[in-house]
Order: structure tokens, then C-alpha cells, then sequence
């Protein structure tokens, strides 16, 4: 059952539909749905579908094509020498095909180009020179080493340069379509322990495709992360290897965000992984962003140069918080509820659960229809000037004339405002009048899974934004 993608899925059926031929490109991820959205879209009803072989050599590559091509239909046929001649063998397959629309689904493409296969002059000429010309073809190439995907085929300078019909760059699910997922599969959980199943796991529907019924979240997560040959025990390792294909640069770049809460700018990056100032560098940075490892936002009032990135991949920063020293304890996760550390990870990982809903934010504040910036803040204390040193993690600044300071606090149970977190965000506002020298009204908001306690101090907060708010 395919939960939420409507806006894929619609795109797919009217490119099926399409009187002339079409060619998507779909892209994102590991494990984020790319190949089961395709295949249950058409009901694995192709003209020709093939998975490109890891690992192979050009030798592997063209035996498994072939093996494909036998299988949907043509029989007879000499084994082609290289991918030139293995795509006339497609052309054969699609001549002798009797459906309306030829829907011809290549899968992880990037593994079919090995070195020197000439892979891609092939898949060019195939396009450009043949089925392009035609009214009945649905070309589909989908890949999850993104790098590749990116540099040879979303933004290809040569044969492919703007042949895209369309791209799918597909997203991680959000709270929402996490709970319908569990509901799909008779999964009961609440929407607090849904909200802390996606602080874990983030928005990647193969990982929860391991819960299970009968258990309780800590249970699941023993049982997927800490267990004796748990599933995911060594997700991490084969990651961003799977992404990308040679991992270590971007795995530096992950790692120095993983050590800094509020991000770092690019000059910060080069300085903590001591990597060349260069366009492999950049384009690094936007292929990690590409991916949802990281989020790249601009502060308040500054320029695009100043700039900063942000870690915000959940599994990511839980890999890195519990996972990367291999827990012994295959009961890890039961034994460490309430425990400081679990604790003090809640807040960061909520924090970034938030800025993966912004839209739902933005719509428990009414102002979807309205035109608005998305940014953070930061200044540094200086006392002659009678600035106390802040640092806002999300506001939105608003067209009509309003910004929303967006506090986001995780707690379990209603949340209040103590003297000392009015002061602070007094502070924050002050800081930011200052320095920004903004006339915008300032609105303090709050972001907390239970909502606010109605004490002394809460009347500094001028919106309060549940959890269920986020699962719009």
C-alpha cells in the first residue's frame, strides 16, 4: 500500500498519460521509497525494468541487462559487446511491445556506469536519437547514489542537458504520513511516541518498516539498533557509502556539524575538516543538502556569503549520539529512558523534527497564504553595546510586518515558562532589535509536544504550537 506521494504519483500518470513521449528522472535518499513509489504507481506492469548490478564490472553489467531483456520477452538475440549495441536490443524489445505506453524503468543507474563503459553516450542516444522521436515511451531512471544522479543526469552539460521532461527529487515522509503508515500496518502507537520514533529515525519509511506490533517503541528500537544481529545495527556504515562514491569527504563534513548545534558557516567547514577551498567542495555541500543530511540557511539581515549549514538528518545525529561506540547492551534503549543524555538529546533532535515541519508551522500560525523567510540568528555578547549574546535556531519572517521567534522545547508532559527562560527570551528579543535594528513586532512562540502551563510567565508567549499542529 503506497502511503502519501499524491503529488508524485500524479505527476507519474500524467506523464503516462502524456500524448508524446516523456523522461523522468527520480532522486533522493537511500531507503526513502524511490523504486517501491515507481513500481506501485504502475503496478510493476513495464514494458522493461531492469536494476543496475553492484559492484559489477562493464562484463556483469551487460549479462544482467541481458538477462532483463530475456525476461520481458525478446529471446533471440546476440550478447552485445557494450552498451551501445545493448540498447538496440531495448529498441527490439520496445518495437515488439504491444502496450499503448512503453513504460521502460532503468533502476540505480549510476551502478550500470562503470569505468570507461561509456554508459551514458549510450542512454544519450537511446534518448535523443530514438525514443524522444516517439510518442509512446515513459522513460523512468531512478538512483540513490544522488552525487551521480546530480552531476550526470539532473544537471548534465551534455547529450541530456535539459531532456528531462521532469525530476522527482522525493522527500522523507512526514509525521503525518509516518502515522498513516502505522495505521496501514495496525501499529498502535500515540502521536508522542510516533514524534519520538521520528526523532530517531527521521522520515525514512524502510526503517519503519521494521516495528512491529505488540511492542513498545523502546522495545523496537532495542530490537531494529542495539539487538544480536539487529537490522540496523550497521545502517551508518552503508549509508552514505550507498550515496555517495567515494563517502569519506562528505563524511568529515557530517561529522564537523555533528559537534556543533547551530551549524557552521562554509569557511568553519574548511577550517574543521581541512579540506580544499574548491567548486568539489561546494558541490559536496549541496549534494549532502540534496539528500537531507543538512539544511543550508541564511541569518537574519546578512548575506547569502554568511550562510550556514546545519546537521538535520535524525537517524544522523542518533548515530552519532548512542550508536557510533556499539552499545553492548542489546537492552540499550529500555536502560536509558529519563537518563541525562537521552534527555538532553530529546531537545536537539525535537528541535530538528521542527524545522522538517515548517509548513505545518507556518499553517498552525495562519499565515500559509502569506509571503515569508525562513531564517536563524546569531550574535555575539558585547556588554558596552548592552547586548547579551543570542542565538534563535528558527524564525519566520513575515510579510506582514511580523516575526516569530519560534522557541522549541521538548518536554513530556505541558510545558512552562520559568522566570529564567522569560528573561532569556527577553533577551533574544531585545538582542535582536538591536542589532538587526528591525521594526518587525516580535512574537514570541513556543513549539512544545503538550502545550503550555497557564502560569506567571507565560504571558510573554504570543503562540503556542502542539504536536498535533505538527501532524497536519
Amino acid at each position: 500500500m503506497l502511503i502519501g506521494r499524491e503529488n508524485e504519483q500524479k505527476l507519474l500518470m500524467d506523464a503516462y498519460q502524456a500524448d508524446e513521449s516523456r523522461f523522468i528522472a527520480v532522486y533522493g535518499r537511500r531507503r526513502v521509497g524511490k523504486t517501491y513509489l515507481i513500481r506501485e504507481s504502475f503496478d510493476s506492469r513495464f514494458t522493461f525494468q531492469h536494476t543496475g548490478y553492484y559492484g559489477g564490472k562493464l562484463g556483469d553489467e551487460l549479462f544482467e541487462f541481458c538477462s532483463s531483456i530475456q525476461e520481458y520477452g525478446l529471446k533471440e538475440f546476440e550478447r552485445p559487446r557494450n552498451w551501445l549495441e545493448a540498447f538496440e536490443l531495448l529498441k527490439e524489445l520496445i518495437r515488439n511491445a504491444t502496450e499503448q505506453k512503453k513504460v521502460i524503468f532503468l533502476d540505480e543507474l549510476s551502478w550500470m556506469d562503470t569505468h570507461g563503459s561509456d554508459f551514458l553516450m549510450a542512454l544519450e542516444g537511446f534518448w535523443n536519437g530514438w525514443a524522444s522521436a516517439r510518442k509512446d515511451i515513459l522513460l523512468i531512471v531512478c538512483g540513490s547514489v544522488t552525487s551521480w544522479m546530480l552531476n550526470k543526469i539532473i544537471h548534465n552539460k551534455g547529450g541530456l542537458y535539459n531532456r528531462l521532461s521532469y525530476r522527482i527529487h522525493l522527500q522523507a515522509f512526514s509525521l503525518k504520513e509516518c502515522e498513516a503508515y502505522l495505521q496501514s500496518r495496525n501499529i498502535i502507537m500515540n502521536r508522542h511516541q510516533i514524534l519520538e520514533c521520528y526523532m530517531i529515525m527521521g522520515g525514512i519509511p524502510f526503517y519503519w518498516s521494521y516495528l512491529e506490533k505488540g511492542y513498545s517503541l523502546p522495545q523496537n528500537i532495542d530490537r531494529i539498533f542495539f539487538a544480536k544481529e539487529a537490522p540496523l545495527a550497521r545502517e551508518f556504515d552503508y549509508l552514505y557509502a550507498a550515496l555517495f562514491k567515494k563517502p569519506e569527504p562528505y563524511l568529515k563534513i557530517v561529522s564537523a556539524l555533528g559537534k556543533r548545534k547551530a551549524g557552521m558557516t562554509r569557511e568553519e567547514l574548511l577550517q574543521a575538516t581541512r579540506m580544499a577551498d574548491s567548486g568539489n567542495f561546494t558541490l559536496r555541500l549541496e549534494e549532502l543538502e540534496s539528500c537531507g543530511f543538512l539544511r543550508k540557511y541564511h541569518q537574519f539581515g546578512m548575506k547569502e556569503r554568511n550562510a550556514r549549514y546545519q546537521l538535520i538528518d535524525n537517524f544522523t545525529l542518533f548515530y552519532y549520539k548512542f550508536l557510533e561506540q556499539r552499545p553492548t547492551d542489546e537492552h540499550y534503549w529500555s536502560n536509558q529512558i529519563n537518563m541525562p543524555q537521552v534527555n538532553a538529546w530529546c531537545g536537539l533532535a525535537f528541535e530538528r523534527v521542527c524545522l522538517e515541519h515548517v509548513t505545518q508551522l507556518k499553517q498552525a500560525l495562519g499565515i500559509s497564504g502569506v509571503l515569508s523567510d525562513t531564517c536563524s540568528w546569531i550574535c555575539k555578547e558585547d556588554t558596552e553595546k548592552g547586548i547579551y549574546g543570542s542565538q534563535i535556531d528558527l524564525m519566520i519572517v513575515r510579510k506582514d510586518q511580523v516575526i516569530n521567534l519560534c522557541e522549541m522545547k521538548y518536554s513530556r508532559k505541558k510545558f512552562s515558562i520559568t522566570a529564567k527562560i522569560e528573561e532569556e527570551i527577553r533577551e533574544k528579543t531585545m538582542d535582536l532589535i538591536t542589532v538587526s535594528n528591525t521594526n518587525y513586532a516580535i512574537h514570541p512562540t513556543l513549539v512544545t509536544p503538550y502545550g503550555l502551563t497557564d502560569d506567571s510567565y507565560a504571558g510573554i508567549i504570543q503562540k503556542v504550537i502542539t504536536t498535533d499542529d505538527l501532524f497536519v
